[in-house]
């Protein structure tokens, strides 16, 4: 079993580092590996071309592109952002925006385990995990929550780690993740298949 960690800080080591990192530390007791990676500052937004119609993925081949083979490999996702205006960093909703839109295996994501995790100086956090988990449950992604809101405070990883209540609600995420990957191994290992999803049906509010 393997998670993805996601990170879409700037700063690739600060804070919202940290808090992952304390994740991935449980995760790693509990036998599952773990696959990162780190958003680019410079990502570019959706153009709306609508060319990953095809199937082919996004026609910017860039970073979203590196990413599709990462999510083919796990069994869930925790996104990290630090927060800007109360909301994700811009370069992360660009990301997945285009992620989410474009993935050619977007239906394999459906019943995987996924979590965010919202790193601020003081507020924000927890519209900024709303935002990201709206990507999770669009695609049928289970979230895992913890025993708080998942966000450790701080100015950087060394102030994150000084959050005693924020660190332990990154453990405590850390094993209910680890519950659930190891619930939906199980079922699958004694037979138990996942809930049959529908064709779609593709409509709007005109006609």
């Amino acid at each position: 079993m393997k998670v993805l960690f996601i990170n879409g800080s700037p700063h690739k080591k600060g804070t919202t580092y940290r808090a992952l990192c304390e994740v991935e530390k449980i995760l790693k007791e509990e036998g599952i590996d773990s696959l990162w990676y780190n958003v680019p500052a410079d990502t570019p937004a959706c153009m709306a071309c609508n060319y990953c119609g095809n199937g082919e993925g996004c026609i910017k081949k860039d970073q979203v592109n590196e990413v599709y083979p990462l999510l083919d490999e796990v069994d869930g996702l925790i996104v990290g952002t630090p927060v800007h205006y109360a909301g994700p960093s811009g370069s992360l909703l660009s990301f997945l925006d285009r992620l989410f839109y474009s993935y050619p295996n977007k239906m394999s994501l459906n019943m995987k385990a996924a979590a965010t995790v919202a790193c601020s100086r003081r507020a924000g956090n927890i519209t900024a995990n709303d935002v990201i988990m709206k990507f999770f449950s669009i695609s049928g992604m289970n979230v895992i929550t913890s025993t708080y809101w998942n966000d450790p405070h701080g100015f950087s990883g060394e102030d994150a780690e000084k959050d005693e209540e924020g660190m332990q609600t990154m453990r405590n995420l850390g094993r209910n993740m680890a519950y659930y990957l190891k619930m939906r191994k199980l079922a699958k290992e004694n037979g138990l298949k996942q809930p049959k999803i529908e064709k779609e049906v593709y409509t709007h509010f005109i006609r």
